[in-house]
């Protein structure tokens, strides 16, 4: 692995647009930086898609990089992190648990409209038209709409922690209502 102030260095060139650079970055850190993806996706395919789109927003946001703000390695990490979570919200939409240890899990994104067809569908409506209009909002646009709790947040105009016990106590609800 490059030692701190020669990967910094290397960051600086490629902000400068030196391929050659990108190129030791990548040799230097892939083998770290596929593990992160990989512990964050569990799939070595999804995590190379992850380190190639890292790679590829590294090679345009280099010059981002200040050495005075932290380690050239840890900002790799954060491009690499964010890729990787970026990858995890294309291949499905996060469920809040009771367990907030364990963060956001992925479900299937149909998951909800699957339930809405089956003959459950009608419960489901009225249970969703008896939730406050937070907690029936939140879930729409989280699970109807895709958008991932942050989304929410922004269109809401709502602090993320807020949004995330809103829809959490929502299907709470949802659950002892659909039971």
């Amino acid at each position: 692995m490059a030692e701190e102030p020669d990967l910094a260095r290397l960051l600086g060139a490629v902000a400068a647009g030196d391929r050659a650079a990108l190129r030791r970055v990548y040799e230097a850190q892939s083998v770290r930086l596929f593990g992160l993806a990989n512990a964050i996706l569990r799939d070595r395919e999804a995590a190379a898609d992850a380190l190639h789109d890292a790679f590829l927003r590294v090679s345009q946001r280099a010059a981002q990089f200040d050495p005075a703000r932290g380690a050239a390695s840890a900002w790799l990490a954060g491009v690499v992190r964010h890729a990787a979570l970026d990858q995890a919200r294309r291949r499905g939409r996060e469920l809040p648990t009771d367990d907030p240890t364990l963060g956001d899990t992925a479900v299937a994104p149909e998951a909800l409209e699957r339930v809405a067809a089956q003959a459950d569908g009608r419960r489901l409506r009225e249970c969703l038209e008896a939730l406050e209009e937070k907690n029936r909002s939140g879930i729409l646009l989280a699970f109807v709409h895709g958008l991932s709790h942050s989304q929410v947040a922004e269109r809401l105009s709502m602090p993320l922690g807020t949004v995330k016990a809103w829809i959490r106590r929502g299907l709470l609800q949802l659950r002892d209502c659909m039971s």
